[in-house]
């Protein structure tokens, strides 16, 4: 194994390699006696083989250690003095870490370590011996396409019967923060404002919205900048709406919303809507085709009146002259 130096973090922190490897590095869980308890006869070692190790891993300090538990056993990062994995590092770069696995009963247990949230690779399956501890080092990968930040997951243990014990995993993510904010799918409904806020930057945002509309006399919808109850974290989409009460009666306004959040984020977006009382045009119209109708009844009576009463039914036509 090639020299390593020890990262920053709490004391019996794992060690990252000082240069990449280009073969896998074959890495086996230590077996320990847990200290109080008799040393039982029987001990068996699992290999544990994992991806190489590509990059450095830089370690967070952490907050004083704890453990999920689950009966007979529990599960915590090794070493003293931390809740959770903490990680940082570019994209593409590998991480390793150790995970302990404490069985305090008077039987074996046999486990089964995963991740979530981020990739990490693990043994399928770890046997712990009675009243002993396995140390087990696993590999966690930064994706490739991460864009910088803060992301979450977790090491998942669970046994034969069922029982599971979780250890968060915090991982940052190595580049240079970035705000960036768009208002998209704005549309102005009966009585409110619908609109749609994405982050799409690298930080979380809370942002300050300003509200105008101008018809066509003048402004009608004039509200300063206030800070939304509303925190997008990075890739989040909100749906959000501005109430609208006292809208205009009869009127074509311009909408513009405004929006801004700290590290330089802003964007703006506008559309149009034409306000018009369709039910008294609906009634002004039926008014006017009544009049209509009516002139027009009384025309053709007049026309009928002047030009004198027609022949009969059944009343032959005199004969005219013969040519």
């Amino acid at each position: 194994m090639q020299s390593a130096a020890r990262a920053p973090g709490p004391p019996h922190s794992p060690r990252a390699s000082s240069e990449p490897r280009t073969s896998p590095a074959p890495l086996t869980p230590r077996i320990r006696r847990v200290p109080g308890t008799r040393p039982t006869p029987r001990r068996s070692r699992t290999p544990l083989a994992l991806v190489p190790l590509l990059l450095p891993l830089t370690l967070l300090a952490a907050a004083p250690q704890a453990s999920a538990r689950s009966e007979g056993w529990s599960v915590a990062p090794l070493g003293a003095g931390r809740p959770a994995f903490y990680a940082e590092g570019a994209p593409g770069t590998v991480l390793r870490d150790t995970v302990s696995v404490t069985n305090r009963s008077r039987t074996p247990v046999t486990v089964r370590l995963r991740g979530t949230g981020v990739p990490t690779a693990f043994a399928r399956s770890l046997r712990v011996p009675a009243r002993t501890r396995a140390e087990v080092p696993f590999t966690l990968t930064v994706p490739s396409g991460a864009a910088p930040g803060d992301r979450t997951g977790a090491v998942v243990v669970r046994d034969a019967h069922g029982r599971t014990a979780t250890v968060p995993v915090r991982l940052r993510v190595d580049g240079p923060p970035l705000a960036a904010l768009t208002v998209e799918h704005l549309a102005v409904r009966s009585d409110r404002i619908t609109y749609e806020l994405v982050n799409r930057g690298t930080t979380v945002l809370v942002p300050t919205l300003a509200v105008r509309a101008d018809g066509l006399l003048g402004r009608v919808l004039d509200r300063a900048p206030r800070t939304l109850s509303v925190r997008l974290a990075p890739g989040a989409r909100r749906t959000l709406s501005e109430p609208w009460p006292g809208r205009p009666v009869l009127d074509r306004v311009r909408v513009r919303l405004t929006v801004t959040a700290a590290g330089g984020a802003h964007d703006s977006a506008g559309t149009t809507a034409a306000y018009v009382p369709w039910g008294a045009v609906a009634g002004g119209a039926a008014a006017v085709a009544a009049g209509g109708t009516a002139v027009l009844l009384r025309t053709r009576h007049r026309r009928r009146r002047h030009a004198g009463p027609g022949p009969r039914p059944g009343t032959p036509e005199p004969a005219g002259a013969l040519p």
